[in-house]
């Protein structure tokens, strides 16, 4: 059967492909093969990913909202938009949770001119940047020519000492970072040129989908019990990961949950955080 990506692009339904994905949100082999049979007597020629993808977080939704907040990661990483800001927090946490020092949007005097940095990191005495590319379209994806210009601040940058962690501390390493995908292209120039990537699926085995199930980073925006009002306001209140609200839950209380509310979403974002 033929079905629509996101992309435009008419592809083979591939049933394996998506019991792999329903799998990895932790339900169980007889709840996805339950979904998987759902979902087919449904299907019809021509059918879009996006239908498909719908479907498969209701049916996942009914059987645990942490397995259907699981299943929406990626979505849920471009709702840390629009303008990329948030999503630039969330980055910083990712490496925070690796050790890492982090400051956000500072601005630094390069050889030349000046230069506003998302994301600065700090491990073992070396600093690197991280410039964040957020794309709100899911088929958007950071070609060649991004690497090649952040190349050009990066080289700019490391010219001069800064006063970022301590008061003169040299940039050693660039690091961009997508919720999208970068292109060939731009993968094999930032290989040449010794910068490093994160995107959705890159690096193949430590990329931010394995980040995420590694070491539980979700952003709240995966939460099935909330809004996105409500997940606005707890953004707005600098809570990113839903490990921040198991930490400290009166942040439920100050967006105006009831108490009832606030047990079912700490239920979910235990479970979330518990599985992995």
């Amino acid at each position: 059967m033929k079905i629509i990506k996101h992309s435009g692009d008419i592809v083979e339904f591939n049933s394996d492909k998506l019991k792999k994905s329903l799998l990895k949100s932790g339900a169980s082999t007889v709840v996805v093969d339950t979904i998987l049979s759902a979902i087919k007597k449904h299907m019809y020629e021509g059918i879009s990913t996006k239908e498909i993808y719908k479907m498969a977080f209701s049916l996942l939704k009914k059987s645990a909202n942490s397995h259907a907040a699981r299943y929406n990661l990626r979505e849920a990483i471009r709702l840390l938009g629009p303008a990329g800001f948030f999503f630039e927090k969330y980055i910083a946490r990712l490496f925070v949770a690796e050790n890492y020092k982090t400051i956000t949007n500072l601005t630094l005097q390069g050889k030349c001119v000046s230069h506003e940095i998302d994301v600065l990191v700090k491990k073992n005495e070396a600093i690197a940047m991280v410039e964040c590319k957020y794309h709100a379209g899911r088929d958007v994806a950071s070609d060649v020519k991004v690497p090649m210009y952040i190349l050009s601040r990066f080289n700019d940058l490391k010219e001069r000492k800064h006063p970022i962690f301590d008061q003169k501390d040299i940039i050693a390493k660039c690091w961009i970072v997508t919720n999208n995908r970068f292109t060939a292209d731009a993968i094999t120039f930032s290989k040449c040129s010794e910068l490093s990537l994160l995107s959705w699926d890159y690096p193949a085995e430590n990329n931010l989908k394995t980040k995420n199930d590694t070491n539980s980073l979700y952003p709240v925006t995966c939460l099935t019990t909330l809004s996105l009002a409500e997940k606005d306001k707890l953004l707005i209140l600098d809570v990113i990961l839903v490990k921040e609200i198991i930490n400290n839950s009166d942040c439920l209380n100050r967006i105006g949950l009831s108490e009832n509310r606030m047990k079912n979403v700490l239920k979910e974002a235990s479970e979330l955080c518990r599985y992995f």
